[in-house]
């Protein structure tokens, strides 16, 4: 989120001497996006980010996509998806292409490292669970429906204080809130959906001055290295700049309703390269005397659209549980099942809760994917068989 923060101790002006109490000084990293010509900070360190000890090759992460036989609706069950490892290495990718990777993470494990995607930013939803994202800008608490931003190459490590539930989406780009919501300075306008109020930035800067043996993974290009530290990953005084992580509560955005049915993008909180997110929250229904509440069938002849469901009664679905995931592809049109429409009518509200991804490219089925799929689903629009 594009508006300047500060935090902890910093020099009066960029680029001039900052000693520590004992003479010494501290060290200066720029960290910046786009070269020198996008948002950036400016972080002060103990020691030099530079000094790696040793570095190594870890794995490859990319994800294991399928060539699928036909071109169909999918729901894919990921309660079904085992649980296991950490916040990171528990990540099961289930779509993706060159812009954009989505994937559920159920971690049992804590992080015995730090980590850092070198590739584009994260964003992660919080289904369940309450911990914090600590990151070498300082620590976020997070809690049940918050979206946690993280940037390109920010250090961060994830500390679960209960069991934890991710939705997990890393972009190729930034993630940012659309554009037609700010104005041309960056800030959020008045008929936005949430505003600055409601973001939350880290709440504390806590400096790690301890020395030892610490492991930084960081991913590019789809593979992992390690690189050990003899110096706590975390060992920043102060910064100041306007990139860094953040948190927004899907209950803190306001959703935008009229008297007929609202299209998709009056629900969008985030966009990225050639995709967009948006939360469907608890909102009442379309106010005209003759208003059809259900959406109506659609086409998505330039996008594949990806619904994450979250919570509550999810009005124009049958058989969609908690954490189902359903890809409607470009080129073959979707919309409420059978019965949905005829009940919607004259409902006042909804309390659905779930998290849209709408790419502008195709999207890629993994193995992981078809290990959970629900294989009925493209014949859930067929009507009820005669008895």
């Amino acid at each position: 989120m594009a508006f300047y923060h500060r935090m902890g101790e910093i020099p009066k002006k960029r680029h001039t001497m900052f000693h520590k109490p004992n003479g010494e000084l501290y060290r200066e990293q720029v960290m910046g996006t786009k070269g020198f010509s996008g948002i950036q900070s400016i972080l002060y360190h103990h020691h030099p980010p530079t000094q790696v000890r040793s570095t190594r090759r870890v794995a490859d992460v990319k994800p294991e996509y399928v060539q699928q036989a036909d071109l169909k609706h999918q729901h894919f069950k990921t309660f079904d998806a085992p649980a296991g490892g950490d916040p990171v290495s528990g990540r099961t990718y289930l779509l993706g292409n060159s812009d954009v990777v989505l994937g559920i993470c159920v971690p049992t494990d804590e992080m015995n490292y730090f980590y850092r995607n070198a590739d584009g930013d994260e964003l992660l939803f919080v289904h369940q669970g309450e911990g914090e994202l600590q990151t070498i800008f300082g620590t976020i608490p997070y809690y049940p429906g918050d979206y946690l931003v993280i940037p390109i190459g920010t250090t961060y490590r994830i500390e679960t204080k209960t069991p934890s539930r991710f939705l997990v989406i890393e972009s190729q780009n930034e993630i940012v809130p659309p554009k037609r919501y700010r104005n041309e300075h960056g800030q959020l306008l008045e008929h936005s959906p949430f505003c600055e109020r409601d973001i939350r930035g880290p709440e504390r800067l806590d400096t790690h001055v301890e020395e030892g043996s610490f492991e930084v993974r960081v991913k590019r290009q789809s593979t992992l290295y390690s690189y050990m530290f003899d110096f706590h990953p975390f060992d920043v005084v102060g910064w100041d700049g306007y990139l860094y992580p953040y948190a927004l509560s899907i209950h803190d955005f306001e959703p935008i309703t009229g008297r007929i049915h609202q299209p998709p993008p009056v629900h969008q909180t985030f966009a990225g390269q050639n995709f967009v997110v948006c939360s469907f929250v608890p909102r009442l229904y379309d106010y005209h005397p003759q208003a059809i509440p259900a959406p109506y069938f659609h086409s998505n002849v330039e996008s594949d659209e990806v619904l994450y469901y979250v919570d509550g009664n999810f009005m124009s679905r049958k058989g969609i549980y908690e954490g189902s995931v359903t890809l409607h592809p470009m080129g073959i049109p979707h919309g409420p099942h059978p019965g949905k429409v005829e009940a919607s009518i004259g409902k006042k509200e909804t309390k659905e809760l779930a998290v849209m991804l709408d790419t502008f490219k195709p999207l890629y089925v993994t193995k992981q994917a078809l290990e959970i799929e629900d294989p009925d689903y493209m014949s859930s629009w067929l009507p009820p068989a005669p008895e």
